[in-house]
């Protein structure tokens, strides 16, 4: 381990130049602030939210899903927590004046501070998006042309509005940049040239101060300095978002001695990493999200924009919001996540410590590794499809089995979330035999190359490692999730049977009645000759990526969603936008993936893994079993005799289970 301490502790300042633009004074600062407001809230309104912290948090019964559930818990949670806080302080005061000036305060903060603090907030956005509103005109105007790199084709006045609104959005903070990052996945609503646009917004938020830091982390690890906690600790933060920020430390052993419940790697790894809310994001967004439900209550009474359903939209996104802001979910989503792939070798998610994690900190495992981003950017260096193969084949099982088998799916899939490390296999496959130091050796010495600019080294020390080591995927970020409830899970397997049996009319028929305003839907029939035009076309060729593929198919239904106004659920979008990225990275590392192929393997173990009785009871699996059937003989139809030969000769026909 000291090699290891030595190496990551002078690592450290290969990521000081990703934090330079931390200290540039943000211009949103200089248009309206509210930080008079915040000063006269400031000490109310931090007493009651301070101790609003507790280290468990248990699904609640009420969601239709596990997140939902936890959602629903936390919210409660908070509620009642306050509540509690305000009786306690009625209660204890020393007498009859105080008591009631404590209800008197407690009141004016509801009813007249907080609506001024929303006021303020308003005007000041108002001030970012009122000439972007004005300016909308020049989207009208300009040749057409093609963006790079891409098949959408705009109005050039167009594209320099989608870049205005981009940068309005990254101006007006941590909510607008999500609700920007939200809105570039719903294709099935906005153009794609907005949706290119907003999918490169990225946070301009500095980072907090380290004073905060260091007094959020006291609090969450009981102790009166962070020296006690830690052997290292590095103050300059690793990543900084627009509603938490990420250090990275190592924990010291006599510090773990005192949890029997805090476990670590078996090469005793104790580096962590720990993501902290930013202060006052809470209460921003919290306004916010009134002004969002303030003008989408107003764009829905305007005629023909009832189709889009703003307030339900809002609504999913207030949620989407709330979730972010209770870092215990993410961290329970990571258990399930680990609980979920035990069993798997090429497949990683960081173990969480929920012993030290709360509601504004969270604590997990460090996962020191080469990005995906980084990966794909050098494929073609690489030039080998067999390597690139060992990559991307865990990486899609792993969406497989989160989409069919678990029904728990990562949805912010981008390659940034994506880590790529090295280990050592037996012979089988079956056990690691390589140690955490040698993992981190190989990482460290392909990421200082990186670092150095030796790109010529890297990509032939690259190709070594992967041929002589396994690369294991690494998930992070999972503080957003898909869960398909029960309802949108059978819309979706009656959809993808649909899909399977080409039979596009149907596809088309399901997609309108199973909508959330099917009344709104104009020309039906005509969108579903459409979707069975389109189907059709891909029933003429073979299902790859490198003629037609899923992520196509559902592409550009999404955009026939759009032009006749087909309103989906966001889960189920947020499904097809996840199978999109998918394909997107699969693409590149292997032009000839087959996602039907792929899937086969995992819904042979969807099969076996049923009982019969539950084949009668539940129709969504019978569903899903007529789709692997199907799906099996076609591949039996796309194989020789000879390959059936080899198959029975070598008992994979019917593997053993």
């Amino acid at each position: 381990m000291s090699f290891l301490k030595f190496t990551y502790r002078n690592s450290w300042r290969y990521y000081s130049q990703s934090t330079r633009h931390l200290h540039k004074i943000s211009i949103r600062q200089l248009i309206i602030p509210t930080s008079i407001a915040f000063y006269l809230t400031h000490n109310s309104v931090s007493k009651q939210y301070r101790l609003i912290y507790n280290d468990s948090l248990k699904p609640d019964p009420k969601g239709d899903t596990f997140e939902m559930g936890l959602y629903v818990s936390s919210e409660n949670e908070l509620q009642e927590k306050l509540i509690s806080f305000r009786s306690t302080k009625i209660i204890e005061s020393p007498n009859k004046l105080i008591r009631c000036l404590r209800i008197l305060w407690f009141g004016f903060n509801d009813n007249v501070v907080e609506p001024v603090c929303t006021i303020l907030r308003f005007l000041e956005i108002s001030a970012i998006f009122l000439p972007l509103l004005l300016l909308y005109p020049i989207s009208w105007f300009g040749h057409k042309f093609r963006v790079t790199d891409t098949n959408i084709t705009e109005t050039r006045g167009s594209l320099i509005w989608c870049q205005l609104l981009r940068k309005a959005l990254e101006l007006a903070g941590p909510s607008f940049i999500k609700l920007g990052q939200w809105a570039g996945s719903r294709t099935d609503i906005f153009s794609h040239a907005l949706c290119h646009e907003l999918g490169k917004l990225h946070s301009n938020v500095s980072a907090h101060s380290l004073s905060f830091t260091l007094k959020k982390l006291s609090q969450a690890l009981k102790v009166d300095k962070i020296e006690d906690a830690f052997d290292e600790f590095n103050r300059t933060p690793i990543g900084v978002g627009s509603i938490a920020q990420v250090y990275v430390g190592e924990l010291s052993q006599k510090y773990i001695d005192k949890y029997d419940n805090i476990q670590i790697g078996k090469d005793g790894n104790r580096w962590c990493a720990i993501k902290i809310l930013h202060p006052n994001v809470r209460s921003q967004i919290r306004r916010d999200l009134k002004i969002m439900k303030f003008f989408a209550d107003t764009i829905n009474w305007i005629p023909t924009m009832e189709w889009l359903s703003l307030p339900s939209e809002v609504n999913q996104f207030s949620i989407l919001m709330n979730i972010q802001l209770d870092l215990r979910i993410e961290a329970l989503n990571l258990e399930r996540f680990n609980e979920n792939f035990k069993n798997s070798i090429q497949v990683k998610f960081p173990k969480p410590f929920l012993p030290l994690s709360n509601r504004d900190v969270m604590f997990e495992e460090h996962v020191y590794g080469l990005s995906m981003e980084k990966f794909l950017s050098t494929k073609k260096q690489i030039d080998d499809v067999e390597l690139c193969k060992k990559v991307s084949d865990p990486f899609v099982d792993a969406f497989l089995q989160m989409l069919i088998l678990d029904d728990f799916v990562h949805a912010d899939l981008h390659p940034g979330n994506v880590i790529i490390r090295f280990v050592k296999t037996n012979k089988y496959g079956t056990n690691i035999i390589s140690s955490e130091l040698e993992s981190f050796r190989i990482t460290h010495a392909l990421r200082r190359k990186i670092e150095e600019n030796r790109d010529q080294d890297f990509v032939g020390e690259l190709k070594s490692v992967l041929t002589n080591y396994t690369p294991q995927i690494c998930f992070i970020d999972t503080g957003i999730i898909t869960e398909l409830n029960e309802k949108n899970r059978i819309n979706f397997i009656a959809l993808f049977n649909a899909l399977a049996r080409f039979d596009g009319y149907r596809a088309g028929e399901l997609m309108i009645e199973r909508s959330r305003t099917p009344e709104t839907a104009i020309d039906k029939e005509v969108f579903a000759f459409k979707v069975e035009k389109l189907v059709d076309k891909v029933k003429q060729r073979t299902f790859t990526l490198g003629t037609v593929s899923i992520g196509d198919l559902l592409d550009q239904m999404l955009s026939m969603v759009r032009s006749h106004h087909v309103r989906m659920e966001s889960d189920f979008v947020s499904v097809v936008v996840a199978i999109l990225l998918l394909e997107g990275i699969g693409r590149q590392l292997d032009p000839n993936l087959d996602l039907f192929e792929s899937s086969l393997p995992i819904l042979r173990e969807f099969g076996f893994k049923r009982e019969a009785k539950s084949l009668l009871k539940d129709a969504s699996t019978l569903s899903m079993l007529k789709i692997w059937v199907g799906l099996e003989v076609r591949q039996l139809m796309h194989l020789s005799m000879k390959q059936i030969y080899d198959l029975v000769r070598t008992d994979q026909l019917c593997p053993n289970y």
